[in-house]
């Protein structure tokens, strides 16, 4: 086994150990198909639990979507993005305004690897969704046969608050619910907004959520 695999072995018993990461399945079963995976995002620590929750085939051909500026900081956060998660960074800033940052991700896609990715863009502090950025809709656009899957990860901001290094022992969860679609003729707008109401409708409170959604 490779120093890679060892390591992502060894990231996933931990935040098991920390989190229990429990995956609930509850609008799909956990295939080994295309997928792009859309999550809420409140903490560094998203990616390695959404990883924890996946059984290993899954594991193998999802890739999860990295900023640049933060995973790329360092020699180690570099290989531990591009080795073991083999995620795709990228740009939150784009220095050349003719640069697509989608580009890396319809690659991938391409190449028929699965996503996972965070439509707000950045980091919610109130554990309610921020409005999702257009690269969801593209993305649905580009590739109308592969599954939008919503993913809603429940409590992993109580496990490593923004600035913290250090995680602290909370049972977390990610439930996975019934994939989604590009309708014929849907605004962007109005596509948006629905993959929103169906990330918060994963929400252990439903109801609150469709009220926030409201």
């Amino acid at each position: 086994m490779s120093v890679a695999a060892a390591t992502g072995q060894l990231l996933s018993f931990i935040a098991r150990l920390i989190t229990g990461a429990q995956g609930h399945w509850k609008g799909c079963p956990p295939l080994p198909e295309q997928r792009i995976y859309f999550a809420n995002h409140q903490s560094h620590f998203d990616i390695v639990l959404i990883w924890a929750a996946f059984p290993h085939e899954l594991r193998a051909q999802t890739r999860a979507i990295a900023a640049r500026d933060y995973w790329a900081k360092s020699a180690f956060r570099t290989w531990l993005t591009s080795a073991v998660f083999n995620a795709i960074y990228v740009s939150r800033t784009r220095a050349n305004p003719e640069e697509d940052p989608l580009e890396p991700l319809v690659e991938a896609l391409g190449h028929g690897d699965s996503l996972v990715i965070f439509p707000e863009g950045t980091r919610s502090h109130t554990g309610t969704p921020l409005a999702f950025k257009s690269g969801l809709f593209h993305l649905a656009e580009q590739f109308p046969h592969v599954p939008l899957v919503p993913t809603w990860i429940d409590n992993v901001q109580r496990v490593m608050p923004k600035g913290e290094v250090v995680p602290v022992p909370i049972l977390c969860t990610v439930t996975f619910g019934e994939p989604i679609s590009l309708q014929p003729g849907e605004s962007k707008a109005d596509f948006l907004v629905r993959a929103r109401e169906a990330l918060l409708a994963q929400r252990p409170n439903p109801e609150w959520a469709e009220k926030v959604a409201a």
